[in-house]
C-alpha cells in the first residue's frame, strides 16, 4: 500500500473518531467543524428509510435538537476501518429512557471523508 493511501486511510479514521468524540461530549459545533459545508446526513429515523439532511447549518440544527431530547446519548465503537474515503463505524448506540431505563441498540454508520472532513454521515440500526 503506497503513503499516500495509508494517509487517506488513517485521516478518515481519524475524522471519524474525533466525530464520535465530540458526539459523546455533545459537542455539535465540534462536530460541524469534521464536517463539510456541503455535508449530508441521513438518520436512521423514521424507519425504515429515515431523513436526509443536506448542509452543515441543517445538519447541526438536527443534532441540537436531537441531543436536546437525548441528554444521554452515547456511542461506544466496537470496530472502525476504513477504505479510501469510506469509513465504517460499528457501534453500540445507549441512551436512558423517560422512566431512567438504560437502552441500547447496535448500529452502523457509514461516513465518507474527502480531504480531511466528513461530507456524507449515514446512521444505520438493527430493529426499529
Amino acid at each position: 500500500m503506497s503513503p499516500a493511501r495509508m494517509q487517506r486511510l488513517e485521516s478518515a479514521i481519524r475524522a471519524v473518531l474525533a466525530f464520535n468524540e465530540a458526539f459523546n461530549r455533545q459537542d455539535v459545533a465540534a462536530m460541524m467543524q469534521l464536517m463539510s459545508d456541503d455535508c449530508i446526513f441521513e438518520s436512521s429515523a423514521p424507519p425504515p428509510i429515515g431523513i436526509v439532511y443536506p448542509g452543515k447549518e441543517i445538519v447541526a440544527k438536527y443534532w441540537r435538537a436531537f441531543f436536546s431530547q437525548s441528554s444521554t446519548a452515547r456511542n461506544q465503537i466496537e470496530d472502525i476501518f476504513s477504505s479510501g474515503e469510506h469509513c465504517v463505524m460499528r457501534k453500540k448506540f445507549s441512551w436512558t429512557d423517560s422512566q431512567g431505563t438504560e437502552e441500547s441498540i447496535r448500529g452502523v454508520d457509514i461516513f465518507r471523508v474527502y480531504e480531511g472532513s466528513i461530507c456524507e454521515h449515514m446512521a444505520y440500526v438493527k430493529g426499529s
